[in-house]
C-alpha cells in the first residue's frame, strides 16, 4: 500500500469537499490518502514520505490564492522529482489555478503527473452526485498510477 498526500486550500468548503472525495477514490484503489490544509505545511519535511502528491485550490481572479503560490515555492525545495502528481480545484468563472499548479508539478518539479491533466470543477457541481463521482474517478486514476 502506497501513500498519497492531498494538500489543499479552501475558503468556502468546495475545494475541501473535492479533496475528501479524491481521497476516497485513492483509498478505494487500495492506497492510503492523507489530507492536509496548506496552512499545516510549514517545512519541506511535512511533505516527506509519500509516493503521490495532489495539490488543490480554488481559482480567484484568474489565479491561485497567494498562500498557495507560497506553498508551491516551499514544495519546490522538497525534491518531488519522479513522484506522482495531480492538481484540482473549484471555480466560478475561469478555473485557471489547477492548470497552473499542474504545469508547475510537471515542468518545474519534474513529477510524473496523471494523464488526466488538471481537474477543474464548477463550484455548483461539487455537492452533486456527478461531482462526487468525478472526484472519485480522479482519485482512482491517481491510485492506479501508484
Amino acid at each position: 500500500m502506497k501513500k498519497a498526500l492531498i494538500v489543499y486550500y479552501s475558503r468556502t468548503g468546495n475545494t475541501e469537499k473535492m479533496a475528501e472525495y479524491i481521497a476516497e477514490g485513492i483509498r478505494v484503489s487500495g492506497h492510503e490518502a492523507e489530507l492536509k490544509k496548506v496552512s499545516e505545511i510549514k517545512t519541506k519535511k511535512d511533505l516527506a514520505g509519500y509516493e503521490a502528491y495532489i495539490f488543490g485550490c480554488p481559482t480567484y481572479h484568474r489565479g491561485m490564492p497567494a498562500n498557495f503560490e507560497t506553498f508551491l515555492f516551499l514544495a519546490q525545495t522538497a525534491n518531488l522529482e519522479g513522484k506522482i502528481g495531480g492538481a484540482f480545484g473549484s471555480y466560478t468563472h475561469s478555473g485557471d489555478a489547477p492548470k497552473m499548479i499542474f504545469d508547475t508539478m510537471e515542468f518545474v518539479f519534474k513529477m510524473k503527473v496523471t494523464e488526466l491533466g488538471s481537474f477543474n470543477m464548477l463550484e455548483k457541481m461539487v455537492g452533486t452526485r456527478e461531482g462526487m463521482k468525478a472526484c472519485h474517478d480522479y482519485g482512482k486514476a491517481i491510485g492506479e498510477k501508484l
